[in-house]
């Protein structure tokens, strides 16, 4: 059992208190001057300046890089249930009264997003009656039982299937097991509802927690590009926005992913929707996208959604280089006046430099470039003013010349 009470203090070297005095949550192991107390890992501790001041409040982890996550910045407050209660409705409301997501049979959104809703280390999505948890702290690890139960209550759901990634559990130091965290096992196909289109959701086998629900007005504003084009969706996963194209009337939609798993979810998915005369292919996405250029083939529309290309500083050079890459491609595949939709997911490449990779490759290609949209992910996916790393989806909307 963790203890609610504060069993230790992490104090700071001199000249680093300002960062978390104006609410960051992360503090990492390069801040800390000395720990005063034996915290376990998990524990509730008190983040201390050098000249012994009341920073914050936060929960330790002495395996991790970010030492300490910090939750409250009053030294009043405790961190117990009825703390984690306080957040947790907090952050349903959000989602309720200021969004007016549904809690339908079809419902689908994000109910937690973590450091934004003030809980660093939880990500809660709802599909149906079914919640997908994801934990990606140690601390929030050993206290999943707790917010199980509350958000059980919270949300009426019929059951909660815990979510893990497997190298963010490894930097934090548990095992991670998927599987029933409280309530009834979700069936093998939950059928959400996005706009006009119906998705099928298995959260079991999904990716992350079961379906990407980030992208929901992106593929609105992209299928209002759609009518008449030639549509090439790259890294399509459960096809959100190769279906979303074909809603629209494009003449011709082409979906690629390395995935079997993906593929097979996109082609239940059209089926779901009536959909037909799209073409799927499980393949290798930059080998793939290498044939059609060799092929001649082109298009009016092409979306690149690829997966995270970075996990930390060390592997940006790569992941910069794999973006020129996909780019290189798709404007060799774009016909004149063809609109490119460019995703990236990696929260290490800001907006600024992704937009200096767009234009340093279609100076490459002599190709005209115009921005016509700059999005970001969908409103129940907010972003801490504290905690800007949150800001990780970026989806850029550009007319090629």
């Amino acid at each position: 059992m963790i203890s609610e009470t504060v069993s230790g203090k992490i104090i700071l070297k001199p000249k680093r208190a300002q960062p978390f005095f104006n609410r960051h949550p992360w503090v990492f192991a390069g801040a800390i001057d000395r720990i005063e107390g034996e915290p376990a890992d998990g524990a509730v501790v008190d983040l201390e300046s050098a000249t012994g001041s009341f920073v914050a409040r936060g929960l330790f982890n002495g395996r991790s890089k970010i030492r300490v996550r910090l939750f409250s910045w009053d030294e009043a407050e405790a961190l117990d249930r009825d703390f984690f209660r306080r957040k947790l409705v907090r952050a349903l409301a959000l989602r309720h009264d200021v969004l007016k997501r549904d809690d339908g049979p079809d419902a689908a959104y994000r109910a937690v997003f973590s450091e934004a809703d003030g809980l660093p280390g939880l990500i809660v999505d709802r599909f149906g009656d079914w919640l997908a948890m994801q934990v990606t702290s140690l601390a929030l690890h050993l206290r999943e039982g707790m917010l199980a139960e509350l958000l059980a209550e919270l949300t009426g759901c019929r059951g909660i299937y815990r979510k893990n990634e497997r190298n963010v559990n490894k930097i934090e130091g548990f095992a991670p097991v998927d599987g029933l965290a409280w309530g009834e096992a979700p069936p093998s196909e939950i059928v959400i509802r996005e706009g006009p289109l119906r998705f099928a959701v298995n959260l079991t086998e999904g990716q992350k927690t079961g379906f990407y629900l980030d992208q929901r007005e992106n593929h609105a504003l992209v299928a209002g590009f759609a009518k008449g084009r030639r549509v090439l969706d790259a890294f399509c996963y459960a096809g959100g926005f190769g279906l979303a194209c074909a809603t629209a009337g494009a003449s011709e939609v082409e979906c690629i992913d390395a995935s079997e798993t993906a593929i097979l979810a996109a082609i239940r998915n059209a089926e779901l929707n009536g959909l037909s005369g799209i073409a799927f292919e499980k393949s290798d996405v930059f080998e793939r996208l290498e044939a059609l250029v060799q092929e001649a083939r082109q298009f009016d529309l092409v979306v690149l959604d690829p997966p995270k290309f970075a996990r930390d500083r060390a592997s940006l050079p790569q992941a910069l280089r794999g973006y020129r890459r996909l780019l290189k491609q798709a404007l060799q595949l774009l016909a004149t006046d063809g609109i490119l939709v460019m995703c990236c997911c990696t929260g290490l490449i800001s907006l600024e430099m992704l937009e200096d990779v767009i234009a340093q490759s279609a100076a490459a290609a002599r190709r005209e470039v115009q921005f016509l949209e700059r999005r970001g992910p969908s409103a129940d996916h907010p972003v801490s003013a504290f905690c800007r790393e949150g800001d990780y989806l970026k989806c850029i909307v550009m007319r090629v010349g």
